[in-house]
C-alpha cells in the first residue's frame, strides 16, 4: 500500500522590499491619504493612494473594485488616470499612479489671464472623450466632479485627466444591467440614483451637464439652502439660466447641451457619443468670436463658494466634536429626512444620515454665492464665523 502523499504546506506570502519612498501628503479622505512617491530605482516621481487596511475592514471590495476598472482602462486613453502599480504592506493598500502636476480643473481656471465659452468647450470635450472610452469598456464612473478633473501639467496644453475610480463600477452584461447603490456627489448626483429605480451610464451624462454648467458660471446648478432641497430640485430638474447678467453672453448652443445632458429621464438622456456630435462640442468655438470673457465672473462666484464651503467644512468639523456631549449649535435635536449618509461631500447607502443643524441655516450649505453681492456674501461668512466662535465659548464654559 502506498505511503499517503505529504500534505502541501500553505505557502507564506512573499515579502520583497518597497520599491518607493513616500513624500509628502497630496491630500486625504476618510480612510485613505494620498502621498507623492518616488521609484527608487528610476527616480521617477508617482502619486500613491495608501488606503488603511484597519479603516477600511469590511470593504476590501471596493479597493479591489478599484484597482479591476483601472487595470481594465489604464494606458487607453490620454484623459485618463494612468495606474502604475498596486501592493500590500502589512497595514496599508498602495496603489501608485501618475502624478498630475497640473492642479484641479477650477484652480486652473482662475489663475488663468482670460477664459472664453470655447474654453469651456474644449474642457467639457476632452471629459466627454474620456467618458465615452470608459462607457465603451462597460464601466461607470459615478463620481464625476470638478474635484476629479486634474491636469497632467502646469503646461498651458496639458491633459486634462478624470481621476478617482473609487466608486466605479464595471457593468459586465452577464452580471448586471443597473446600479442600484446610492452614492456619488449630492450636487452632481442624477434624480435615478435619488430614486434608487437603478442606475448606469447616463448618470456620468448629468454629471458632464452640471460640470458644464459650472465651467460656465462658477456655481452649479441645484444649489439649495439644505441637502434635502437640492435633491428636490435635481428629482425635478429645477434649475434656470440665472441670474440674466451671468449667462447674458452664453450660447444657445451652450444651453441646449446642458439641457440635454440634464434630462429627467435617463433613457431620454444624450449618450457621451451623441454629446460628442453635438454643435456646441464638435463646432471650433475657437474660429469664431471669442465673446465676453467669463474669467471675472466664474473666479468671482468659485472662490466666494470655495470661502463659504470651508466655513461649512469648520461648522461641521465642529458639530461633530461636540456630538458626544449633546452640544448642537443651539441645542436643537436633529431630524432624520432621508436614509442616505454624508461623508464629506460624498453620500453613501449604508447607515441613516441624521443632518447637523448647520445643513439647515439659512447659509447656503454648498458655499455657493451665486446671484449674491458682495455685502451678501461677506454677512454669510460673519454669520458662519459668529457660530464658530459661539461654539467655542460655549464649549469652553462647559469645560469650566
Amino acid at each position: 500500500m502506498a505511503a499517503p502523499a505529504p500534505k502541501a504546506q500553505p505557502q507564506r506570502p512573499q515579502i520583497q522590499p518597497c520599491r518607493y519612498k513616500t513624500g509628502k501628503t497630496l491630500g486625504a479622505g476618510s480612510y485613505s491619504v494620498v502621498k507623492e512617491c518616488v521609484h527608487i530605482d528610476t527616480g521617477r516621481y508617482f502619486a500613491a493612494k495608501v488606503i488603511n487596511k484597519r479603516l477600511m475592514a469590511g470593504r476590501e471590495h471596493m479597493v479591489r473594485n478599484e484597482i479591476a476598472v483601472l487595470k481594465r482602462v489604464s494606458m487607453g486613453h490620454q484623459n485618463i488616470l494612468t495606474l502604475v502599480d498596486y501592493f500590500e504592506t502589512m497595514n496599508n493598500l498602495y496603489l501608485v499612479v501618475e502624478l498630475a502636476l497640473g492642479g484641479e480643473l477650477f484652480d486652473r481656471i482662475c489663475r488663468k489671464g482670460s477664459y472664453y465659452e470655447a474654453d469651456a468647450a474644449d474642457l467639457v470635450r476632452a471629459i466627454l472623450s474620456a467618458v465615452a472610452y470608459l462607457h465603451d469598456h462597460g464601466i461607470v464612473h459615478r463620481d464625476l466632479k470638478p474635484e476629479n478633473l486634474l491636469f497632467r501639467t502646469p503646461e498651458d496644453n496639458a491633459d486634462l485627466l478624470i481621476a478617482d475610480f473609487g466608486l466605479s463600477r464595471i457593468m459586465d452584461e452577464e452580471q448586471f444591467h443597473v446600479l442600484t447603490t446610492t452614492c456619488g456627489t449630492p450636487g452632481y448626483m442624477a434624480p435615478e440614483i435619488f430614486k434608487k429605480t437603478g442606475h448606469g451610464k447616463p448618470v456620468d451624462i448629468w454629471a458632464i451637464g452640471v460640470i458644464t454648467y459650472f465651467l460656465l458660471c462658477g456655481y452649479t446648478p441645484f444649489d439649495r439652502d439644505s441637502n434635502l432641497e437640492e435633491m428636490q430640485a435635481i428629482l425635478v430638474a429645477d434649475y434656470s439660466f440665472t441670474p440674466l447678467e451671468h449667462w447674458r453672453s452664453i450660447s444657445q448652443s451652450a444651453r441646449d447641451f446642458i439641457n440635454r445632458c440634464l434630462t429627467i429621464d435617463p433613457k431620454a438622456r444624450i449618450t457621451a457619443h451623441e454629446a460628442l456630435q453635438h454643435p456646441w462640442i464638435s463646432n471650433d468655438l475657437s474660429s469664431k468670436q471669442q465673446g465676453e470673457d467669463l474669467l471675472p465672473t466664474v473666479k468671482k462666484n468659485f472662490n466666494a463658494r470655495r470661502t463659504l464651503h470651508k466655513a461649512i467644512d469648520t461648522v461641521r468639523a465642529i458639530n461633530k466634536l461636540r456630538e458626544g456631549g449633546g452640544l448642537m449649535m443651539d441645542g436643537a435635536a436633529s431630524i432624520e429626512p432621508r436614509p442616505e449618509r454624508v461623508v464629506g461631500n460624498d453620500v453613501h447607502e449604508e447607515e441613516r444620515y441624521v443632518p447637523h443643524h448647520d445643513d439647515m441655516m439659512k447659509i447656503d450649505s454648498r458655499g455657493n454665492a451665486r446671484g449674491q453681492t458682495e455685502e451678501q456674501i461677506r454677512e454669510q461668512e460673519r454669520k458662519v464665523k459668529e457660530v464658530v466662535t459661539g461654539l467655542w465659548a460655549k464649549a469652553a464654559g462647559n469645560r469650566q
